[in-house]
């Protein structure tokens, strides 16, 4: 009788040992704190995984790497998927929805604390499927605690509703849209220093006449036949149509070439392609030449009035062209 109480006696503390490693061995599991992990853990985003999941994000957001991921819901998706006529995700095209989603990531951490008022960032959506193509452009604009991504909801793009859920590879911030990837005149409208451009191009009466056949053809560019835009700022059109600016008194017709005189058709020219004294063709009718001037680490536009204006900001990257931020409203032979 003692032995047989000897031996279940050992036989508990056995099980008693054997079911502690269990425990410590579940408790030393370790969380996947990775951008996928924690998107994987979160209801509303379950659709952001099953399309990481079919385009084969998953394993770069959940890998080494810093990146900073804004996240659309579940409600963002559905919204998409019914406003570009897809009964589901599976109904999205790979290539599509890859771009899509890489047009939600940018290849750096950037908490929103560290965000200024204003600013360009790229994504890691490539424009087409060259070996080294430029990536997307995204304008992220910072107001109090509130983001706002490529103009906001009625630009085809957001703003942040929860932000700044830190990852072990960076950090996610949620959005309750998913982001058109941008056109020339998305970026136009999201950034307000090209707010008289965008009042310009937009108009119908009044002091710039009816300029509706400018838009038409801006909004016409294709990503197949790309176009350049050298986009005055606010403080040019200021110059060019008040005082002694060459634009005062302008008729309809004349602003619309003056419009005109800022694109080129000669493809998607980023400044990296820019050479000195190289001329550029613009689609005003007859088409007139501008002419690069570079310096040293600056880049002007010189007209056919020989002034010069210097680009500000270079390389703001839409999905039908680029776009180069000019100081001065560039004069073409009216």
């Amino acid at each position: 009788m003692k032995t047989n109480t000897l031996k279940q006696i050992a036989l508990a503390a056995f099980l008693s040992v054997g079911l502690a490693a269990c425990s410590s061995d579940d408790n030393n599991t370790t969380t996947d704190n990775s951008i996928a992990g924690i998107a994987s853990r979160t209801s509303n985003l379950s659709t952001l995984v099953s399309a990481l999941n079919k385009t084969g994000l998953t394993a770069t957001l959940s890998g080494s790497g810093t990146f900073t991921v804004f996240a659309p819901t579940n409600d963002a998706f559905n919204a998409f998927l019914t406003a570009n006529g897809f009964a589901n995700l599976d109904a999205v095209p790979v290539p599509v929805l890859k771009n899509i989603l890489l047009n939600h990531v940018i290849g750096t951490e950037i908490p929103s604390s560290a965000l200024p008022a204003a600013t360009y960032a790229s994504t890691l959506s490539p424009i087409n499927t060259t070996a080294n193509a430029p990536t997307i452009s995204m304008f992220v604009q910072k107001s109090g605690n509130v983001v706002t991504i490529n103009g906001g909801p009625a630009n085809k793009g957001t703003t942040v509703a929860t932000a700044d859920i830190d990852a072990t590879n960076g950090v996610i911030h949620v959005v309750n849209d998913v982001i058109a990837i941008p056109t020339l005149v998305n970026h136009v409208v999201a950034n307000p220093d090209f707010d008289t451009l965008q009042a310009v191009v937009t108009s119908t009466s009044g002091a710039f006449g009816d300029q509706s056949a400018v838009l038409s053809a801006l909004n016409g560019i294709t990503a197949a036949a790309p176009a350049t835009l050298f986009a005055p700022n606010n403080a040019a059109f200021t110059a060019a149509t008040t005082g002694s600016g060459f634009a005062v008194g302008a008729t309809a017709a004349q602003v619309t070439k003056v419009l005109q005189y800022h694109v080129t058709g000669a493809g998607n020219v980023r400044s990296n392609q820019l050479t000195n004294n190289q001329s550029v063709p613009m689609i005003t009718s007859p088409a007139q030449n501008t002419t690069v001037v570079l310096g040293s680490g600056t880049v002007d536009i010189k007209d056919t009035a020989n002034n010069l204006s210097r680009v500000f900001q270079a390389d703001i990257q839409c999905s039908n062209g680029v776009i180069h931020g000019v100081q001065r409203v560039l004069q073409p032979q009216l």
